[in-house]
């Protein structure tokens, strides 16, 4: 069974509820038939850090509140982040355009390695304080994941999976999603936020069960009225 997520390597809720969502999935005895597949999407797709600002200075001017609010807010989140054992590093985080960074994604998928690069994007934005827009930092990342360096590189310089990012956000925008993470189950449910470890454990498990009896049925409705002109293993009607 496939989940989709739609998700912004900016967006901190998208970093804890994937951490939710993991802790969710190791407790379920069917783990091993679930799919993610993670699907791009900008929070913010015309911005670009000319100014060389300050996570506070952009939530600041992106949401006209003040410094102070800014960082209360950032306080709380990362009080979040920590109850599932990660350390977000607002003070230090580089605002960015996420554009490329989910083509990188794009192509670690190509090579059986999305969700290790989502993993490794986050990391470092929130926790490692990276510029993931930068094309050196991009580099390294491929680099640590095992990806070729050359192949990233020509990738990056060129437009290549830059339809696919661009579809992920029209998909987003067919079924309706407003904001990130946006978690999509089976194509019939949906989840939206960081959600609570046992709300993500119930969902799957319905989604799961129905999609697991829809797999049991016979997918098929036969119409014949007469089984002759067919060939088996043991005979043919001739």
């Amino acid at each position: 069974m496939k989940i989709e997520i739609w998700s912004d390597v900016m967006c901190p809720f998208c970093y804890i509820g994937k951490r939710h969502l993991e802790t969710a999935l190791a407790t379920l005895p069917f783990k091993n038939d679930i799919e993610i597949d993670w699907k791009s999407y900008q929070l913010n797709p015309a911005y670009e850090n000319v100014a060389k600002e300050s996570l506070y200075d952009y939530l600041s001017n992106s949401k006209g509140i003040s410094l102070d609010q800014a960082k209360q807010m950032t306080t709380q989140v990362a009080e979040m982040a920590s109850n599932v054992g990660l350390k977000l590093d607002f003070e230090k985080s580089i605002p960015a355009n996420s554009f490329n960074a989910h083509r990188l994604i794009h192509f670690a998928a190509s090579k059986g390695k999305q969700d290790e690069a989502e993993e490794a994007l986050f990391k470092a934005h929130f926790t490692e304080t990276k510029d993931i827009a930068n094309l050196e930092v991009l580099l390294a990342i491929a680099n640590a994941l095992g990806l070729d360096q050359t192949e990233v590189k020509a990738m990056l310089e060129s437009n290549a999976f830059e339809e696919e990012v661009r579809y992920d956000i029209y998909e987003s925008q067919q079924l309706g999603v407003r904001g990130v993470p946006f978690f999509v189950i089976d194509r019939k449910y949906a989840l939206s936020g960081a959600q609570p470890v046992e709300a993500f454990k119930e969902a799957i498990t319905q989604g799961y069960n129905e999609w697991k009896l829809a797999q049991e049925s016979s997918p098929l409705k036969n119409l014949n009225t007469t089984t002759d002109s067919t060939c088996d293993e043991n005979s043919c009607e001739v």
